[in-house]
């Protein structure tokens, strides 16, 4: 499956979670999960140090989740990634978008491994969903 089909069907799968959802406006893991507002997407902002971001009850790890959700993005750091990687799996995550900066060599084969479709080492969400200020 090309990298434009892997993103289409990602964006297709249904309610998205952000991991390493931040409440500083500033960094990626916010605008990532502001993105997904913009467009009207179901959405859960996954941080465990923050009760709430941009206004969405945020929580502690996927599996703290009031529903399953088919597809993630990852923002966090690359040594963090692997982890998150196996909770996804856990969690019944089929698709993965590790946005550039958090990808590594051993959470993308880690993923792969599992069976899930991955995005890594290509375009950020922002890029390819239109994210605006």
């Amino acid at each position: 499956m090309s990298v434009t089909d892997r993103i289409q069907s990602f964006l297709d799968s249904g309610s998205f979670a952000v991991v390493g959802a931040s409440t500083d406006r500033s960094k990626y893991g916010n605008k990532v999960l502001r993105c997904y507002q913009q467009h009207g997407k179901e959405v859960y902002p996954i941080n465990p140090k923050a009760p709430e971001v941009e206004g969405l009850k945020a929580y502690p790890s996927l599996g703290a989740l009031p529903v399953r959700v088919p597809a993630i993005s990852i923002i966090t750091p690359p040594a963090a990634t692997e982890s998150v990687v196996r909770e996804a799996a856990a969690a019944g995550v089929k698709h993965i978008w590790m946005q550039p900066g958090a990808e590594s060599d051993a959470a993308i084969a880690t993923a792969e491994a599992l069976g899930m479709s991955v995005i890594a080492g290509g375009p950020c969400l922002l890029v390819v969903m239109g994210y605006h200020e």
